[in-house]
């Protein structure tokens, strides 16, 4: 009876393991699919993510540039992590772009993200962009629209 239980308590606290799918495009492609109801998402060129679908909805970027477009209205958040940075968004047009050497940028369109680094949370907001690694941001700025991600005028 007791081996029952164990088996059973092993059960419920290991569960069923998350479902991650796993995106990533060639040198010469892009890719635009929806990754959860409301969230639409554009791959650039030689980039790569991974998608867990948990409550909120977490990508981790591997390398390369990302737009994610979520709906006002969608019932999920967004959680991004891109090195040891997490950025968290709802409701919010914003690109990521993630570079070799460990620096990165954020750039918001829409609504705004708010970036967990090691020396704290930043928020970035509409029409606002900045760089960032593990332990910061940097050039905190503004920006206009047709730069939020440049390299989805090529689709």
């Amino acid at each position: 009876m007791s081996v029952c239980v164990m088996l059973g308590l092993m059960t419920w606290y290991f569960g069923k393991p998350p479902s991650i799918r796993f995106y990533e495009t060639k040198p010469e492609e892009q890719l635009v699919t929806a990754i959860a109801p409301g969230i639409d998402m554009a791959l650039d060129t030689s980039s790569s993510i991974a998608v867990k679908a948990e409550h909120p909805l977490q990508v981790e970027l591997f390398r390369g540039n990302v737009y994610f477009d979520i709906d006002k209205n969608a019932p999920d958040q967004l959680e991004a992590k891109v090195g040891n940075a997490l950025i968290k968004g709802s409701g919010t047009r914003c690109s990521i772009q993630m570079y070799k050497n460990g620096n990165n940028h954020v750039a918001v369109a829409d609504g705004y993200v708010k970036i967990h680094v090691a020396s704290g949370v930043y928020q970035i907001n509409a029409f606002e962009q900045a760089d960032f690694d593990d332990d910061g941001i940097s050039k905190h700025r503004l920006m206009d629209d047709r730069n939020i991600a440049p390299w989805r005028s090529l689709q």
